[in-house]
């Protein structure tokens, strides 16, 4: 007879992913091979936009000295618009390298991207230091990245916002909700985005989401911990950065 193999702590553990609608599956990849299961629990899906008024906005934020992608949805936005072709002597910058590889995909070769992979990593940059009087296209969407346009501002450049996708708001998954409530395994909450914490709180039912908050936090960046205690979280520690793969490893540490 052979014998029931005895669970791993990991296995009897699962991640919450606070991913968007259908992009999950690089958080499913990460916590699987650590033998974790993950619970999407996405606050919104992402829509593009293609009207006029968006596309004035993009060439204007293309046209600046430097170029600041915050996303790989608002880079398939804006090349679903335009070509993108950086111009001699422009810094083109991504928050994170999932965001310089899509650039690298439309086309664009040189990109920055920091090693910490946030706000506060991407203002660290060479490319974002002495840029007073410069004017700074930010490709984005409504609400992301919400404290880089006023730290941009603060170091006294214009900041040119181009919104070239939205997040649409959805009502917790009801499966999801009932879930959080009932498992005994442990959840690990994986935190890369305030405001889609801040969604889902407010989306959930009070029961779930006193359910959510006994969860473990692995949060992306200083900020985000910060941001987790003050909406009553405990547990919380701090990955080496925004990758479904680096919170994971934070989590089997």
């Amino acid at each position: 007879m052979v014998p029931t193999p005895t669970p791993t702590p990991l296995q009897e553990c699962y991640v919450i992913s606070l991913r968007p609608v259908g992009a999950h599956g690089m958080m499913r990849r990460a916590a699987a091979a650590r033998g974790m299961r993950v619970l999407a629990l996405s606050p919104w899906r992402i829509e593009a936009r293609d009207d006029a008024a968006t596309r004035k906005a993009l060439r204007a934020a293309l046209a600046a000295d430097a170029v600041v992608f915050t996303s790989p949805p608002a880079v398939r936005a804006a090349a679903a618009l335009q070509p993108l072709r950086p111009r001699r002597g422009q810094s083109w910058l991504a928050v994170g390298g999932g965001t310089a590889a899509a650039l690298r995909r439309a086309g664009v070769q040189d990109v920055g991207a920091p090693t910490r992979m946030d706000s506060e990593g991407l203002l660290a940059l060479p490319a974002l230091r002495g840029i007073r009087g410069q004017r700074i296209g930010l490709v984005t969407a409504p609400g992301g990245r919400g404290a880089l346009a006023p730290a941009l501002g603060q170091r006294g450049a214009t900041v040119v916002r181009a919104n070239v996708y939205e997040r649409v708001s959805i009502a917790p998954s009801p499966r999801a909700a009932a879930f959080l409530q009932s498992s005994h395994a442990t959840p690990w909450l994986a935190l890369s985005s305030g405001e889609a914490l801040r969604h889902v709180l407010s989306a959930l039912p009070t029961a779930a989401a006193t359910a959510l908050r006994r969860a473990r936090v692995v949060a992306a960046s200083a900020r985000l911990a910060d941001l987790a205690r003050g909406l009553g979280f405990r547990d919380v520690r701090i990955a080496v950065d925004a990758r479904p793969g680096s919170l994971v490893d934070a989590i089997a540490e």
